[in-house]
């Protein structure tokens, strides 16, 4: 069998004509009938019950035509991911991942599809959660890996990763450390240490006021450590996105479980990518982390 009379057969059906699909096909009438009856003989079986110059599908030539499309759709697929990759002389892979989280699965999926995939330059560019979806609309960035903060847009594939909860972490100095639970409320007399890009605070302040419902006195970091420090040293407080594995919080400090009207703040973790810009790589990689994340 060969894969032009299964291209010739779900194109007759399509049309819902021999004529209509030899003209697709760039083939004569005859030459298609012929290409037909040569399937059918091979297979030994009917595929379409003919009366005069009507036909329909037997049993079998529904399940022909069914599974015959799904065949090609991947064989299309297939030769178009061959092209692109003899095409590529050089593969990269951009990925946007906040500089607020704190996660040991991120690197391990990138040394172990770097070790899959060698032919791959992985790049990562941090950001705010704001800052990281400009750069995709750009195309600055391939994906990105944050928590839903906005409605989804049918532009972008939106693949969840993980659902958990939030924490704060607070000086070991600071009476509250020792409870085994905070609530907004606690907090709402200490400041809120984000870790912000320049020119980012008002975004960042307003989603976690509106959204965390926390406190309206704010303090800003670079970096992670930065704020950390700053934790360390009875600034504030820090909260802290657990996207996976969280190891332990520095010395002096503590890290607990950040709750509101008696229920834990939970959060939804995605990574989004352009439906226009998908690859196979992309989701390879956020296959592999979603895997190491909820293992």
């Amino acid at each position: 069998m060969l894969l032009k009379q299964m291209k010739y057969f779900i194109t007759i059906v399509d049309c819902h004509s021999f004529t209509e699909a030899a003209e697709q096909c760039f083939i004569s009438q005859s030459a298609i009938s012929q290409q037909i009856k040569s399937l059918e003989k091979e297979l030994g079986i009917r595929l379409f019950e003919r009366n005069k110059r009507q036909f329909s599908l037997t049993p079998a030539g529904e399940y022909f035509y069914r599974h015959g499309k799904v065949i090609l759709d991947e064989i299309e697929d297939f030769k178009e991911e061959t092209i692109r990759r003899g095409e590529d002389q050089e593969l990269n892979l951009t990925i946007g991942y906040p500089k607020n989280f704190s996660t040991s699965e991120f690197h391990q999926a990138i040394v172990e599809f770097n070790r899959i995939y060698p032919e791959v330059n992985i790049s990562v560019v941090s950001g705010t959660h704001e800052e990281l979806f400009e750069l995709l609309v750009q195309h600055h960035i391939d994906v990105k890996i944050s928590e839903q903060r906005r409605t989804f847009n049918e532009d972008y594939y939106n693949y969840e990763l993980k659902h958990s909860e939030c924490f704060v972490e607070i000086s070991s100095m600071n009476p509250l450390s020792k409870k085994e639970i905070l609530t907004t409320d606690d907090l709402k007399n200490m400041s809120c240490i984000l870790v912000v890009s320049k020119d980012k605070e008002d975004s960042e302040r307003e989603f976690y006021e509106k959204s965390l419902n926390l406190s309206r006195r704010f303090l800003y970091a670079d970096s992670l450590e930065q704020a950390r420090l700053m934790v360390a040293s009875q600034r504030g407080y820090l909260p802290i996105d657990q996207i996976g594995h969280l190891p332990k919080p520095m010395e002096g400090i503590e890290r607990i479980t950040l709750h509101y009207k008696g229920k834990p703040i939970q959060r939804n973790y995605f990574a989004c990518w352009s439906k226009e810009n998908t690859n196979y790589y992309i989701e390879e990689f956020v296959e592999m982390y979603k895997g190491l994340l909820n293992k």
